[in-house]
C-alpha cells in the first residue's frame, strides 16, 4: 500500500508538551503551572454580549472578513494604542484564534524553500506552521543574559539569500520576554537592509508590566511589510472563544483572506459579538487581570531566585523561564521528577526549542495560594537534588 500522509507532515515532530500533559492527566492532586491559559472566566459583560446574540438568533454566517462593526473596533483599537491605523474593509481579518491567523500568514506568503527565521525558544506551533507550509525554519537562539531579547547581530548571521520572513512572537511565550523598542528598530533596519517580511504574533500585547508594548507595525517604514497577529484569548479570558485576527496591507490581507475564505468561511459569529464588547467596554476588566498578573508575577519570580532557580524578571505574557541547572537535571528530568515527586506540573524548556534546554516554563496564570503551594514543593524538591 502507497504511504499516503504527506511528507512534510511526516517530517513536523510530535508535540513535546502533549506527552507530558499525557502524564499530568493521569495523576491526582497536582498543582499546575504548566497550562498557557488565563485562570479568570471571561468577564461578565463579555459573557452576556455572548449570550445575547444567541439567544436573538445571531447564529449565521458572517461575512469572510468578519463583522464589520468588529473590524472598525479594532482598527480604532489599534490606532488608539498604538497610533497604526487599518483600514477596516481591506487589512483586517477576524479569524479563528491567532493560531489560524499564523496559519494564514505562513501559507499565504512563503513558498517550498523559503526559509522563515525564528526566535528560540518560542511556542510549540511556529517552527511545524513554517514547515507545513513548505518553508523551512531557521532557528536564533535568544540568551537569559540578554532578557531572552532578540539580538539583531544574532539574527544578521541567519540571514540568506532564500530568507524570506522573519516570524516574531513578543512578549513570548515561554520566556515571558518583551523586545525594547531600542532592539526592535535594530530589528526593523535588517528587516528593511534585507528586505524581509515580518509576522508578529503580538497576542499578549496588553499584558506587559512595568514596561511598554512596541507594536511592530507601528515602527517607521514597517507597517508595509508587517503581518500584525493578535487575538481575544489571553486579554479578555476568551481561550474558548477561538478568537483572533491579523492586520496587514492589503496585497497581503488579501491573499490570507484567500486561503481563510476556502477553510473556514468565517470566525464563530457569537465570538465575534463578544469581542465587539469586549474592545468597547472591556477595559476594566484588562487592567485588574493584568493588576493580579503582575502580583503572581513577583510572587513565583522571586519565589524561584529565593529557592537557588534563577529567573530573569519577565515583562510580559504570564510565564517565568527559571534555569534548573542548579539541580544537575535535565530540564526533562526536572519536569518529570516534580510532577512525581511533589504534584507540580511545569514544562520543559526544551520543548520551545533547543536554546530553552536546561529551563523551564512555569505558568502564573494560576490562584495565587496554589502558586505559594507550588513553591512550597518546588523548595523541598529542590533541597533534595542540590
Amino acid at each position: 500500500m502507497r504511504e499516503f500522509v504527506a511528507k512534510k507532515v511526516q517530517a513536523v515532530p510530535p508535540s513535546g508538551l502533549r506527552r507530558f500533559f499525557d502524564i499530568v492527566s493521569s495523576m491526582d492532586g497536582v498543582i499546575s503551572l504548566g497550562i498557557g491559559e488565563p485562570d479568570f472566566v471571561t468577564p461578565p459583560g463579555i459573557l452576556r454580549a455572548g449570550i445575547a446574540s444567541l439567544e436573538s438568533g445571531e447564529t449565521h454566517y458572517t461575512s469572510n472578513l468578519g463583522m464589520r462593526e468588529l473590524r472598525e473596533a479594532l482598527a480604532e483599537h489599534l490606532e488608539r494604542l498604538y497610533g497604526v491605523r487599518y483600514d477596516p474593509e481591506t487589512e483586517l481579518l477576524i479569524t479563528v484564534g491567532v493560531s489560524e491567523a499564523l496559519y494564514l500568514a505562513l501559507a499565504a506568503t512563503v513558498d517550498p524553500g523559503d526559509e522563515v527565521i525564528v526566535p528560540e525558544p518560542c511556542f510549540v506551533a511556529y517552527d511545524p506552521e513554517v514547515m507545513l507550509a513548505g518553508g523551512v525554519p531557521v532557528g536564533v537562539p535568544t540568551y537569559a543574559a540578554y532578557d531572552f531579547q532578540l539580538l539583531a547581530s544574532d539574527l544578521e548571521k541567519a540571514i540568506t539569500p532564500r530568507t524570506k520572513a522573519l516570524l516574531l512572537g513578543y512578549p513570548s511565550n515561554p520566556t515571558g520576554a518583551v523586545m525594547s523598542r531600542e532592539r526592535l528598530l535594530e530589528v526593523a533596519r535588517l528587516a528593511d537592509k534585507h528586505d524581509l517580511l515580518v509576522i508578529s504574533d503580538e497576542l499578549y500585547d496588553r499584558l506587559v508590566y512595568g514596561s511598554e508594548h512596541t507594536c511592530f507595525a507601528s515602527l517607521p517604514g514597517m507597517r508595509s511589510r508587517t503581518i500584525l497577529l493578535g487575538g481575544f484569548s489571553k486579554t479578555y479570558a476568551m481561550t474558548g472563544w477561538r478568537l483572533g485576527y491579523a492586520a496587514a496591507p492589503a496585497e497581503l490581507l488579501d491573499a490570507m483572506h484567500k486561503v481563510h475564505q476556502y477553510t473556514i468561511m468565517s470566525a464563530p459569529t457569537p465570538a465575534q459579538h463578544a469581542a465587539l464588547n469586549a474592545l468597547k467596554d472591556g477595559e476594566e476588566a484588562v487592567q485588574a487581570a493584568r493588576a493580579e498578573y503582575d502580583r503572581r508575577r513577583r510572587l513565583i519570580v522571586n519565589g524561584l531566585n529565593g529557592i537557588g532557580l534563577s529567573c530573569f524578571e519577565p515583562k510580559g505574557a504570564f510565564f517565568v523561564f527559571p534555569s534548573v541547572a542548579v539541580t544537575g537535571l535535565s530540564d526533562e528530568e526536572f519536569c518529570e521528577q516534580l510532577l512525581r515527586e511533589e504534584r507540580v506540573a511545569c514544562v520543559p524548556g526544551s520543548a520551545f526549542g533547543p536554546s530553552g534546554a536546561g529551563y523551564v516554563r512555569c505558568s502564573y496564570a494560576t490562584a495565587y495560594e496554589k502558586i505559594e503551594q507550588a513553591l512550597e514543593r518546588i523548595a523541598h524538591f529542590a533541597q533534595r537534588h542540590g
